[in-house]
């Protein structure tokens, strides 16, 4: 019996459909005019108290965090960017997530910042009526008790929870904390918020629900002019989703999961890089068109009734000279 072929080789035609998807991607994101606020269903039972603040960051433990840090490290290596799971969320981070969710109207989305508090998803679980119950207490129980026993505090992994309407950030990435608040800006507009949730659990639908989370956080971006943010998000989110098209084959394929994403990323980070140039280019062809059109102003002809006035006044003032 020959031994398997790498994936490179033996599987062509995936590499092929994932270089259309990325490219899809490519054009299909940030192209549209940006929605803000769109009609939410909410749960009453979400809304927090005067002394209960919708943002809350995590105590240093450095032992906890340094294991953190190295154990994230081939996701690091993946996305080719230290601050992915590096568990310092720095105040720039938390300022966009809490500008997005502000002006999306996102006021019931909690946002843990490297924190680990089981007793509280437990407690937001239960209170989360906009998900049905018999969803919130099957699939939604998995997810409270996934978050109990694997901390994300360690083995890193920002996620949205919808059935505790939770964002988890680990990373201090302000593309990445805006590609959570746009899953939690899709489930907040979904009626059968526990049914979505695991229909796009499964491997391949799942793509449809990160499509569309990275596509509003580039859209954000474009929409409040962060040119560089845009950027930025484009080099670090397109060869995150190329990682989910590898997740959501790999139960297809005969191989370990790491290796089909190292080879997958590939494509992603070349599409992301090529999508933040342009946005580069074109954020220096409008600073220089706005440069040109404020030249123009300062230097238009005074209206002929101006000039006109000036000329009189000269020759006013030479009768009346010596």
């Amino acid at each position: 019996m020959s031994l398997p072929d790498s994936p490179l080789k033996l599987r062509p035609r995936f590499w092929g459909l994932l270089a259309s998807l990325l490219l899809t991607c490519a054009t299909g994101c940030a192209t549209t005019p940006y929605v803000y606020q769109p009609p939410l269903i909410t749960s009453p039972e979400l809304d927090f108290s005067e002394q209960e603040p919708q943002i809350v960051r995590g105590k240093p433990r450095p032992v906890i965090d340094g294991i953190g840090w190295v154990v994230s490290i081939p996701g690091k290596v993946l996305l080719w960017d230290r601050r992915i799971d590096n568990h310092k969320i720095s105040p720039e981070t938390e300022a966009a997530i809490a500008d997005y969710l502000e002006k999306n109207g996102l006021d019931q989305v909690k946002v843990r910042l490297n924190e680990y508090d089981p007793l509280g998803e437990w407690r937001r679980l239960r209170r989360n009526k906009a998900v049905g119950w018999g969803w919130r207490y099957t699939a939604g129980t998995l997810t409270a008790l996934s978050y109990t026993l694997l901390p994300g505090r360690i083995i890193g992994g920002d996620n949205y929870n919808p059935f505790t309407n939770t964002i988890s950030l680990y990373s201090d990435h302000p593309a990445v904390a805006l590609h959570e608040g746009g899953h939690s800006k899709d489930f907040g507009t979904r009626k059968w918020k526990g049914t979505y949730a695991v229909v796009t659990a499964i491997p391949g639908v799942s793509l449809w629900p990160e499509a569309i989370a990275t596509g509003d956080a580039l859209s954000y971006l474009e929409a409040e002019q962060n040119y560089s943010g845009e950027a930025d998000a484009y080099e670090v989110l397109y060869p995150a989703y190329a990682t989910y098209i590898a997740g959501a084959a790999t139960p297809f394929l005969p191989f370990s999961d790491l290796l089909i994403k190292a080879g997958a990323v590939i494509p992603g980070h070349l599409v992301g890089r090529w999508k933040a140039r342009e946005v580069q280019q074109e954020a220096v062809a409008r600073k220089q068109s706005t440069s040109e059109i404020q030249q123009v102003h300062w230097e238009e002809p005074a209206s002929p009734a101006a000039a006109e006035g000036s000329s009189d006044q000269g020759e006013i003032q030479q009768v009346g000279g010596p």
